[in-house]
């Protein structure tokens, strides 16, 4: 395996991406990685832990990268210990160019819009029936293309779009990839100290800076908000008790992409057993309630009841960790998957029993905007 350290910034990184690479990019640090001396697809991500040491070991590589799927229990996580890996690292949030992608020839939602308000509307029906505090709901949308998708496009356009977040791109099993850029850290550890940032809570930006800021302002003093958000805090915390000696909270704050509000909060602690890798805590936090609900069974089932489609690797992890078990998680949203002339596009909601079905699908419609405007595509 070999390693760059060479002067790169971030943006460098995310233009010399490949199909077939994978990323992981903020404005300031990047991990890019290319080709396989070897690979491990486990169903349980304990199994992936516990094949990494002897990978390792055999293969001489240092580092595993790849993806957690949605539903850890019926999908495998798929991790690739690659030939080459480049690292850079900039105090400067410089992007490449963005270039205009094709117009696709056929959208398609998925479900279409009021069957989305139904299944809402039946999501909050079911909080209170099935003793569940808040379940995420999502919806798809496909996009077919005359030509093959130029995924390094696609992803430079992500980190063009994104320049504060966390882009990302990796190859899945069945050679589709995995693209996206995400406003939340699901974990990092070096050394045996650990971050999350868990997001939960939305409101639209607007173009109309009164507008956008009482937005903002709007979601700040949101109760329901605050309750959604709350959740998800509550269960990183209690999650990563049991793992750490102390633990800080602060929080939450409100962050913003180029489209949406959100409330945030970060986790901090430090670990008790330095021997719990990065990929351990990740698999343990794995699916926080911003992305599946809580509690995680029934609203995992809840989803698949509700939801049209299978999510596999959406709402999922994408990270990477090291022989010394450091390593940095994002959660999985923002995203498409990508075939060779097709895109299917994610966005979802969390839901409460004071959800309002009409404010969720435009939260989702939000979300779209976002993802299409940052991949420079018009539709």
């Amino acid at each position: 395996m070999t390693t760059s350290t060479a002067p790169a910034t971030p943006a460098d990184l995310a233009a010399r991406y490949q199909r077939g690479d994978f990323l992981l990019a903020t404005a300031r640090h990047a991990l890019l990685a290319s080709g396989a001396v070897a690979t491990a697809t486990e169903t349980e991500p304990s199994r992936l832990s516990g094949v990494l040491p002897g990978l390792f070991t055999d293969s001489g590589a240092s580092i595993a990268v790849g993806v957690l799927p949605f539903d850890t229990t019926s999908m495998p996580g798929h991790l690739v210990l690659p030939r080459a890996i480049h690292r850079a690292s900039s105090d400067h949030a410089t992007v490449p160019p963005r270039t205009a992608l094709p117009r696709p020839v056929k959208v398609a939602p998925v479900p279409e819009p009021e069957a989305h308000l139904a299944a809402v509307r039946a999501a909050v029906s079911a909080l209170s029936a099935r003793d569940l505090r808040k379940v995420v709901l999502a919806r798809a949308l496909d996009l077919d293309f005359e030509e093959a998708v130029p995924v390094a496009e696609v992803v430079r356009n992500l980190a063009n779009g994104n320049p504060r977040h966390t882009t990302y791109a990796a190859q899945l099993p069945g050679g589709r990839t995995l693209v996206g850029a995400t406003p939340e850290l699901l974990l990092s550890r070096t050394g045996g100290a650990v971050v999350s940032r868990p997001h939960a809570g939305s409101m639209p930006r607007s173009a109309d800076p009164v507008i956008d800021k009482a937005n903002g302002e709007a979601l700040l003093a949101s109760e329901k908000d605050h309750v959604e958000h709350a959740v998800v805090v509550e269960s990183v915390v209690e999650t990563l008790r049991p793992f750490c000696r102390t633990l800080d909270v602060r929080g939450p704050e409100l962050v913003s992409t180029p489209a949406i509000w959100h409330l945030s909060t970060t986790v901090t602690g430090e670990l008790i057993d330095e021997d719990v890798t990065a990929l351990d805590l990740a698999a343990a936090l794995h699916p926080t309630p911003a992305v599946c609900g809580t509690p995680t069974g029934a609203a995992r089932s809840l989803v698949q009841e509700l939801e049209p489609f299978d999510r596999e690797y959406y709402a999922g992890a994408v990270g990477w960790v090291d022989a010394a078990g450091d390593g940095e998680w994002a959660v999985g949203i923002r995203c498409a998957e990508i075939a060779d002339t097709s895109m299917r596009l994610y966005a979802g909601g969390g839901i409460v029993p004071a959800s309002d079905p009409r404010t969720e699908l435009d939260e989702t419609s939000a979300k779209f905007r976002t993802l299409l405007a940052a991949m420079g595509l018009e539709i």
